[in-house]
């Protein structure tokens, strides 16, 4: 006696997860120049230095402001009942990360604001000196003077004047 064949079924198919987008997730930051690539809705941070508030009378309390980091510049739209939860960073803040989502209209790109971080401390980190060098005396080699060249008139007392 034989046994039957056992019935062909179809491979079993699992679907695999989507691959991870490309480009960077919040709280990671996407810089201005790649605004281009995530789709609209798509939720990103950017970072950059605050270049203009806008409040128009016209605009029923919403905030515009550009950002600006070393690709670009970046629109974003504050609206009024953002704006009040984060009011301090929108009125103050000279470095901003701004989480939300893209929106485009007409070829322009925006991003809608849904929270605002101010980050302008760490530009008060740029104007510290830089700490000691950790490596020993042995460890540094020897240090070579190059040529020195004489300073432009007037160069001098620009370099003590603070900013």
């Amino acid at each position: 006696m034989s046994a039957a064949p056992a019935p062909r079924t179809a491979p079993r198919t699992t679907p695999r997860p989507a691959a991870p987008p490309a480009w960077p997730r919040p709280p990671s930051c996407l810089p201005a120049g790649r605004l281009g690539e995530p789709p609209t809705g798509a939720r990103v941070a950017v970072a950059g230095l605050v270049l203009v508030r806008q409040r128009p009378g016209t605009a029923k309390g919403v905030v515009f402001v550009t950002l600006e980091d070393e690709t670009g510049t970046c629109n974003v739209v504050v609206w009024a009942k953002v704006f009040a939860r984060f009011r301090r960073a929108v009125i103050a803040g000279r470095l901003l990360r701004v989480t939300g989502r893209i929106e485009r209209e007409a070829g322009i790109t925006h991003l809608i604001a849904e929270i605002i971080e101010d980050l302008s401390p760490l530009l008060d980190e740029l104007l510290r000196p830089a700490p000691p060098a950790e490596m020993g005396p042995a460890e540094a080699g020897p240090v070579e003077a190059g040529p020195v060249e004489a300073e432009p008139p007037g160069t001098a007392a620009m370099a003590r004047t603070p900013l």
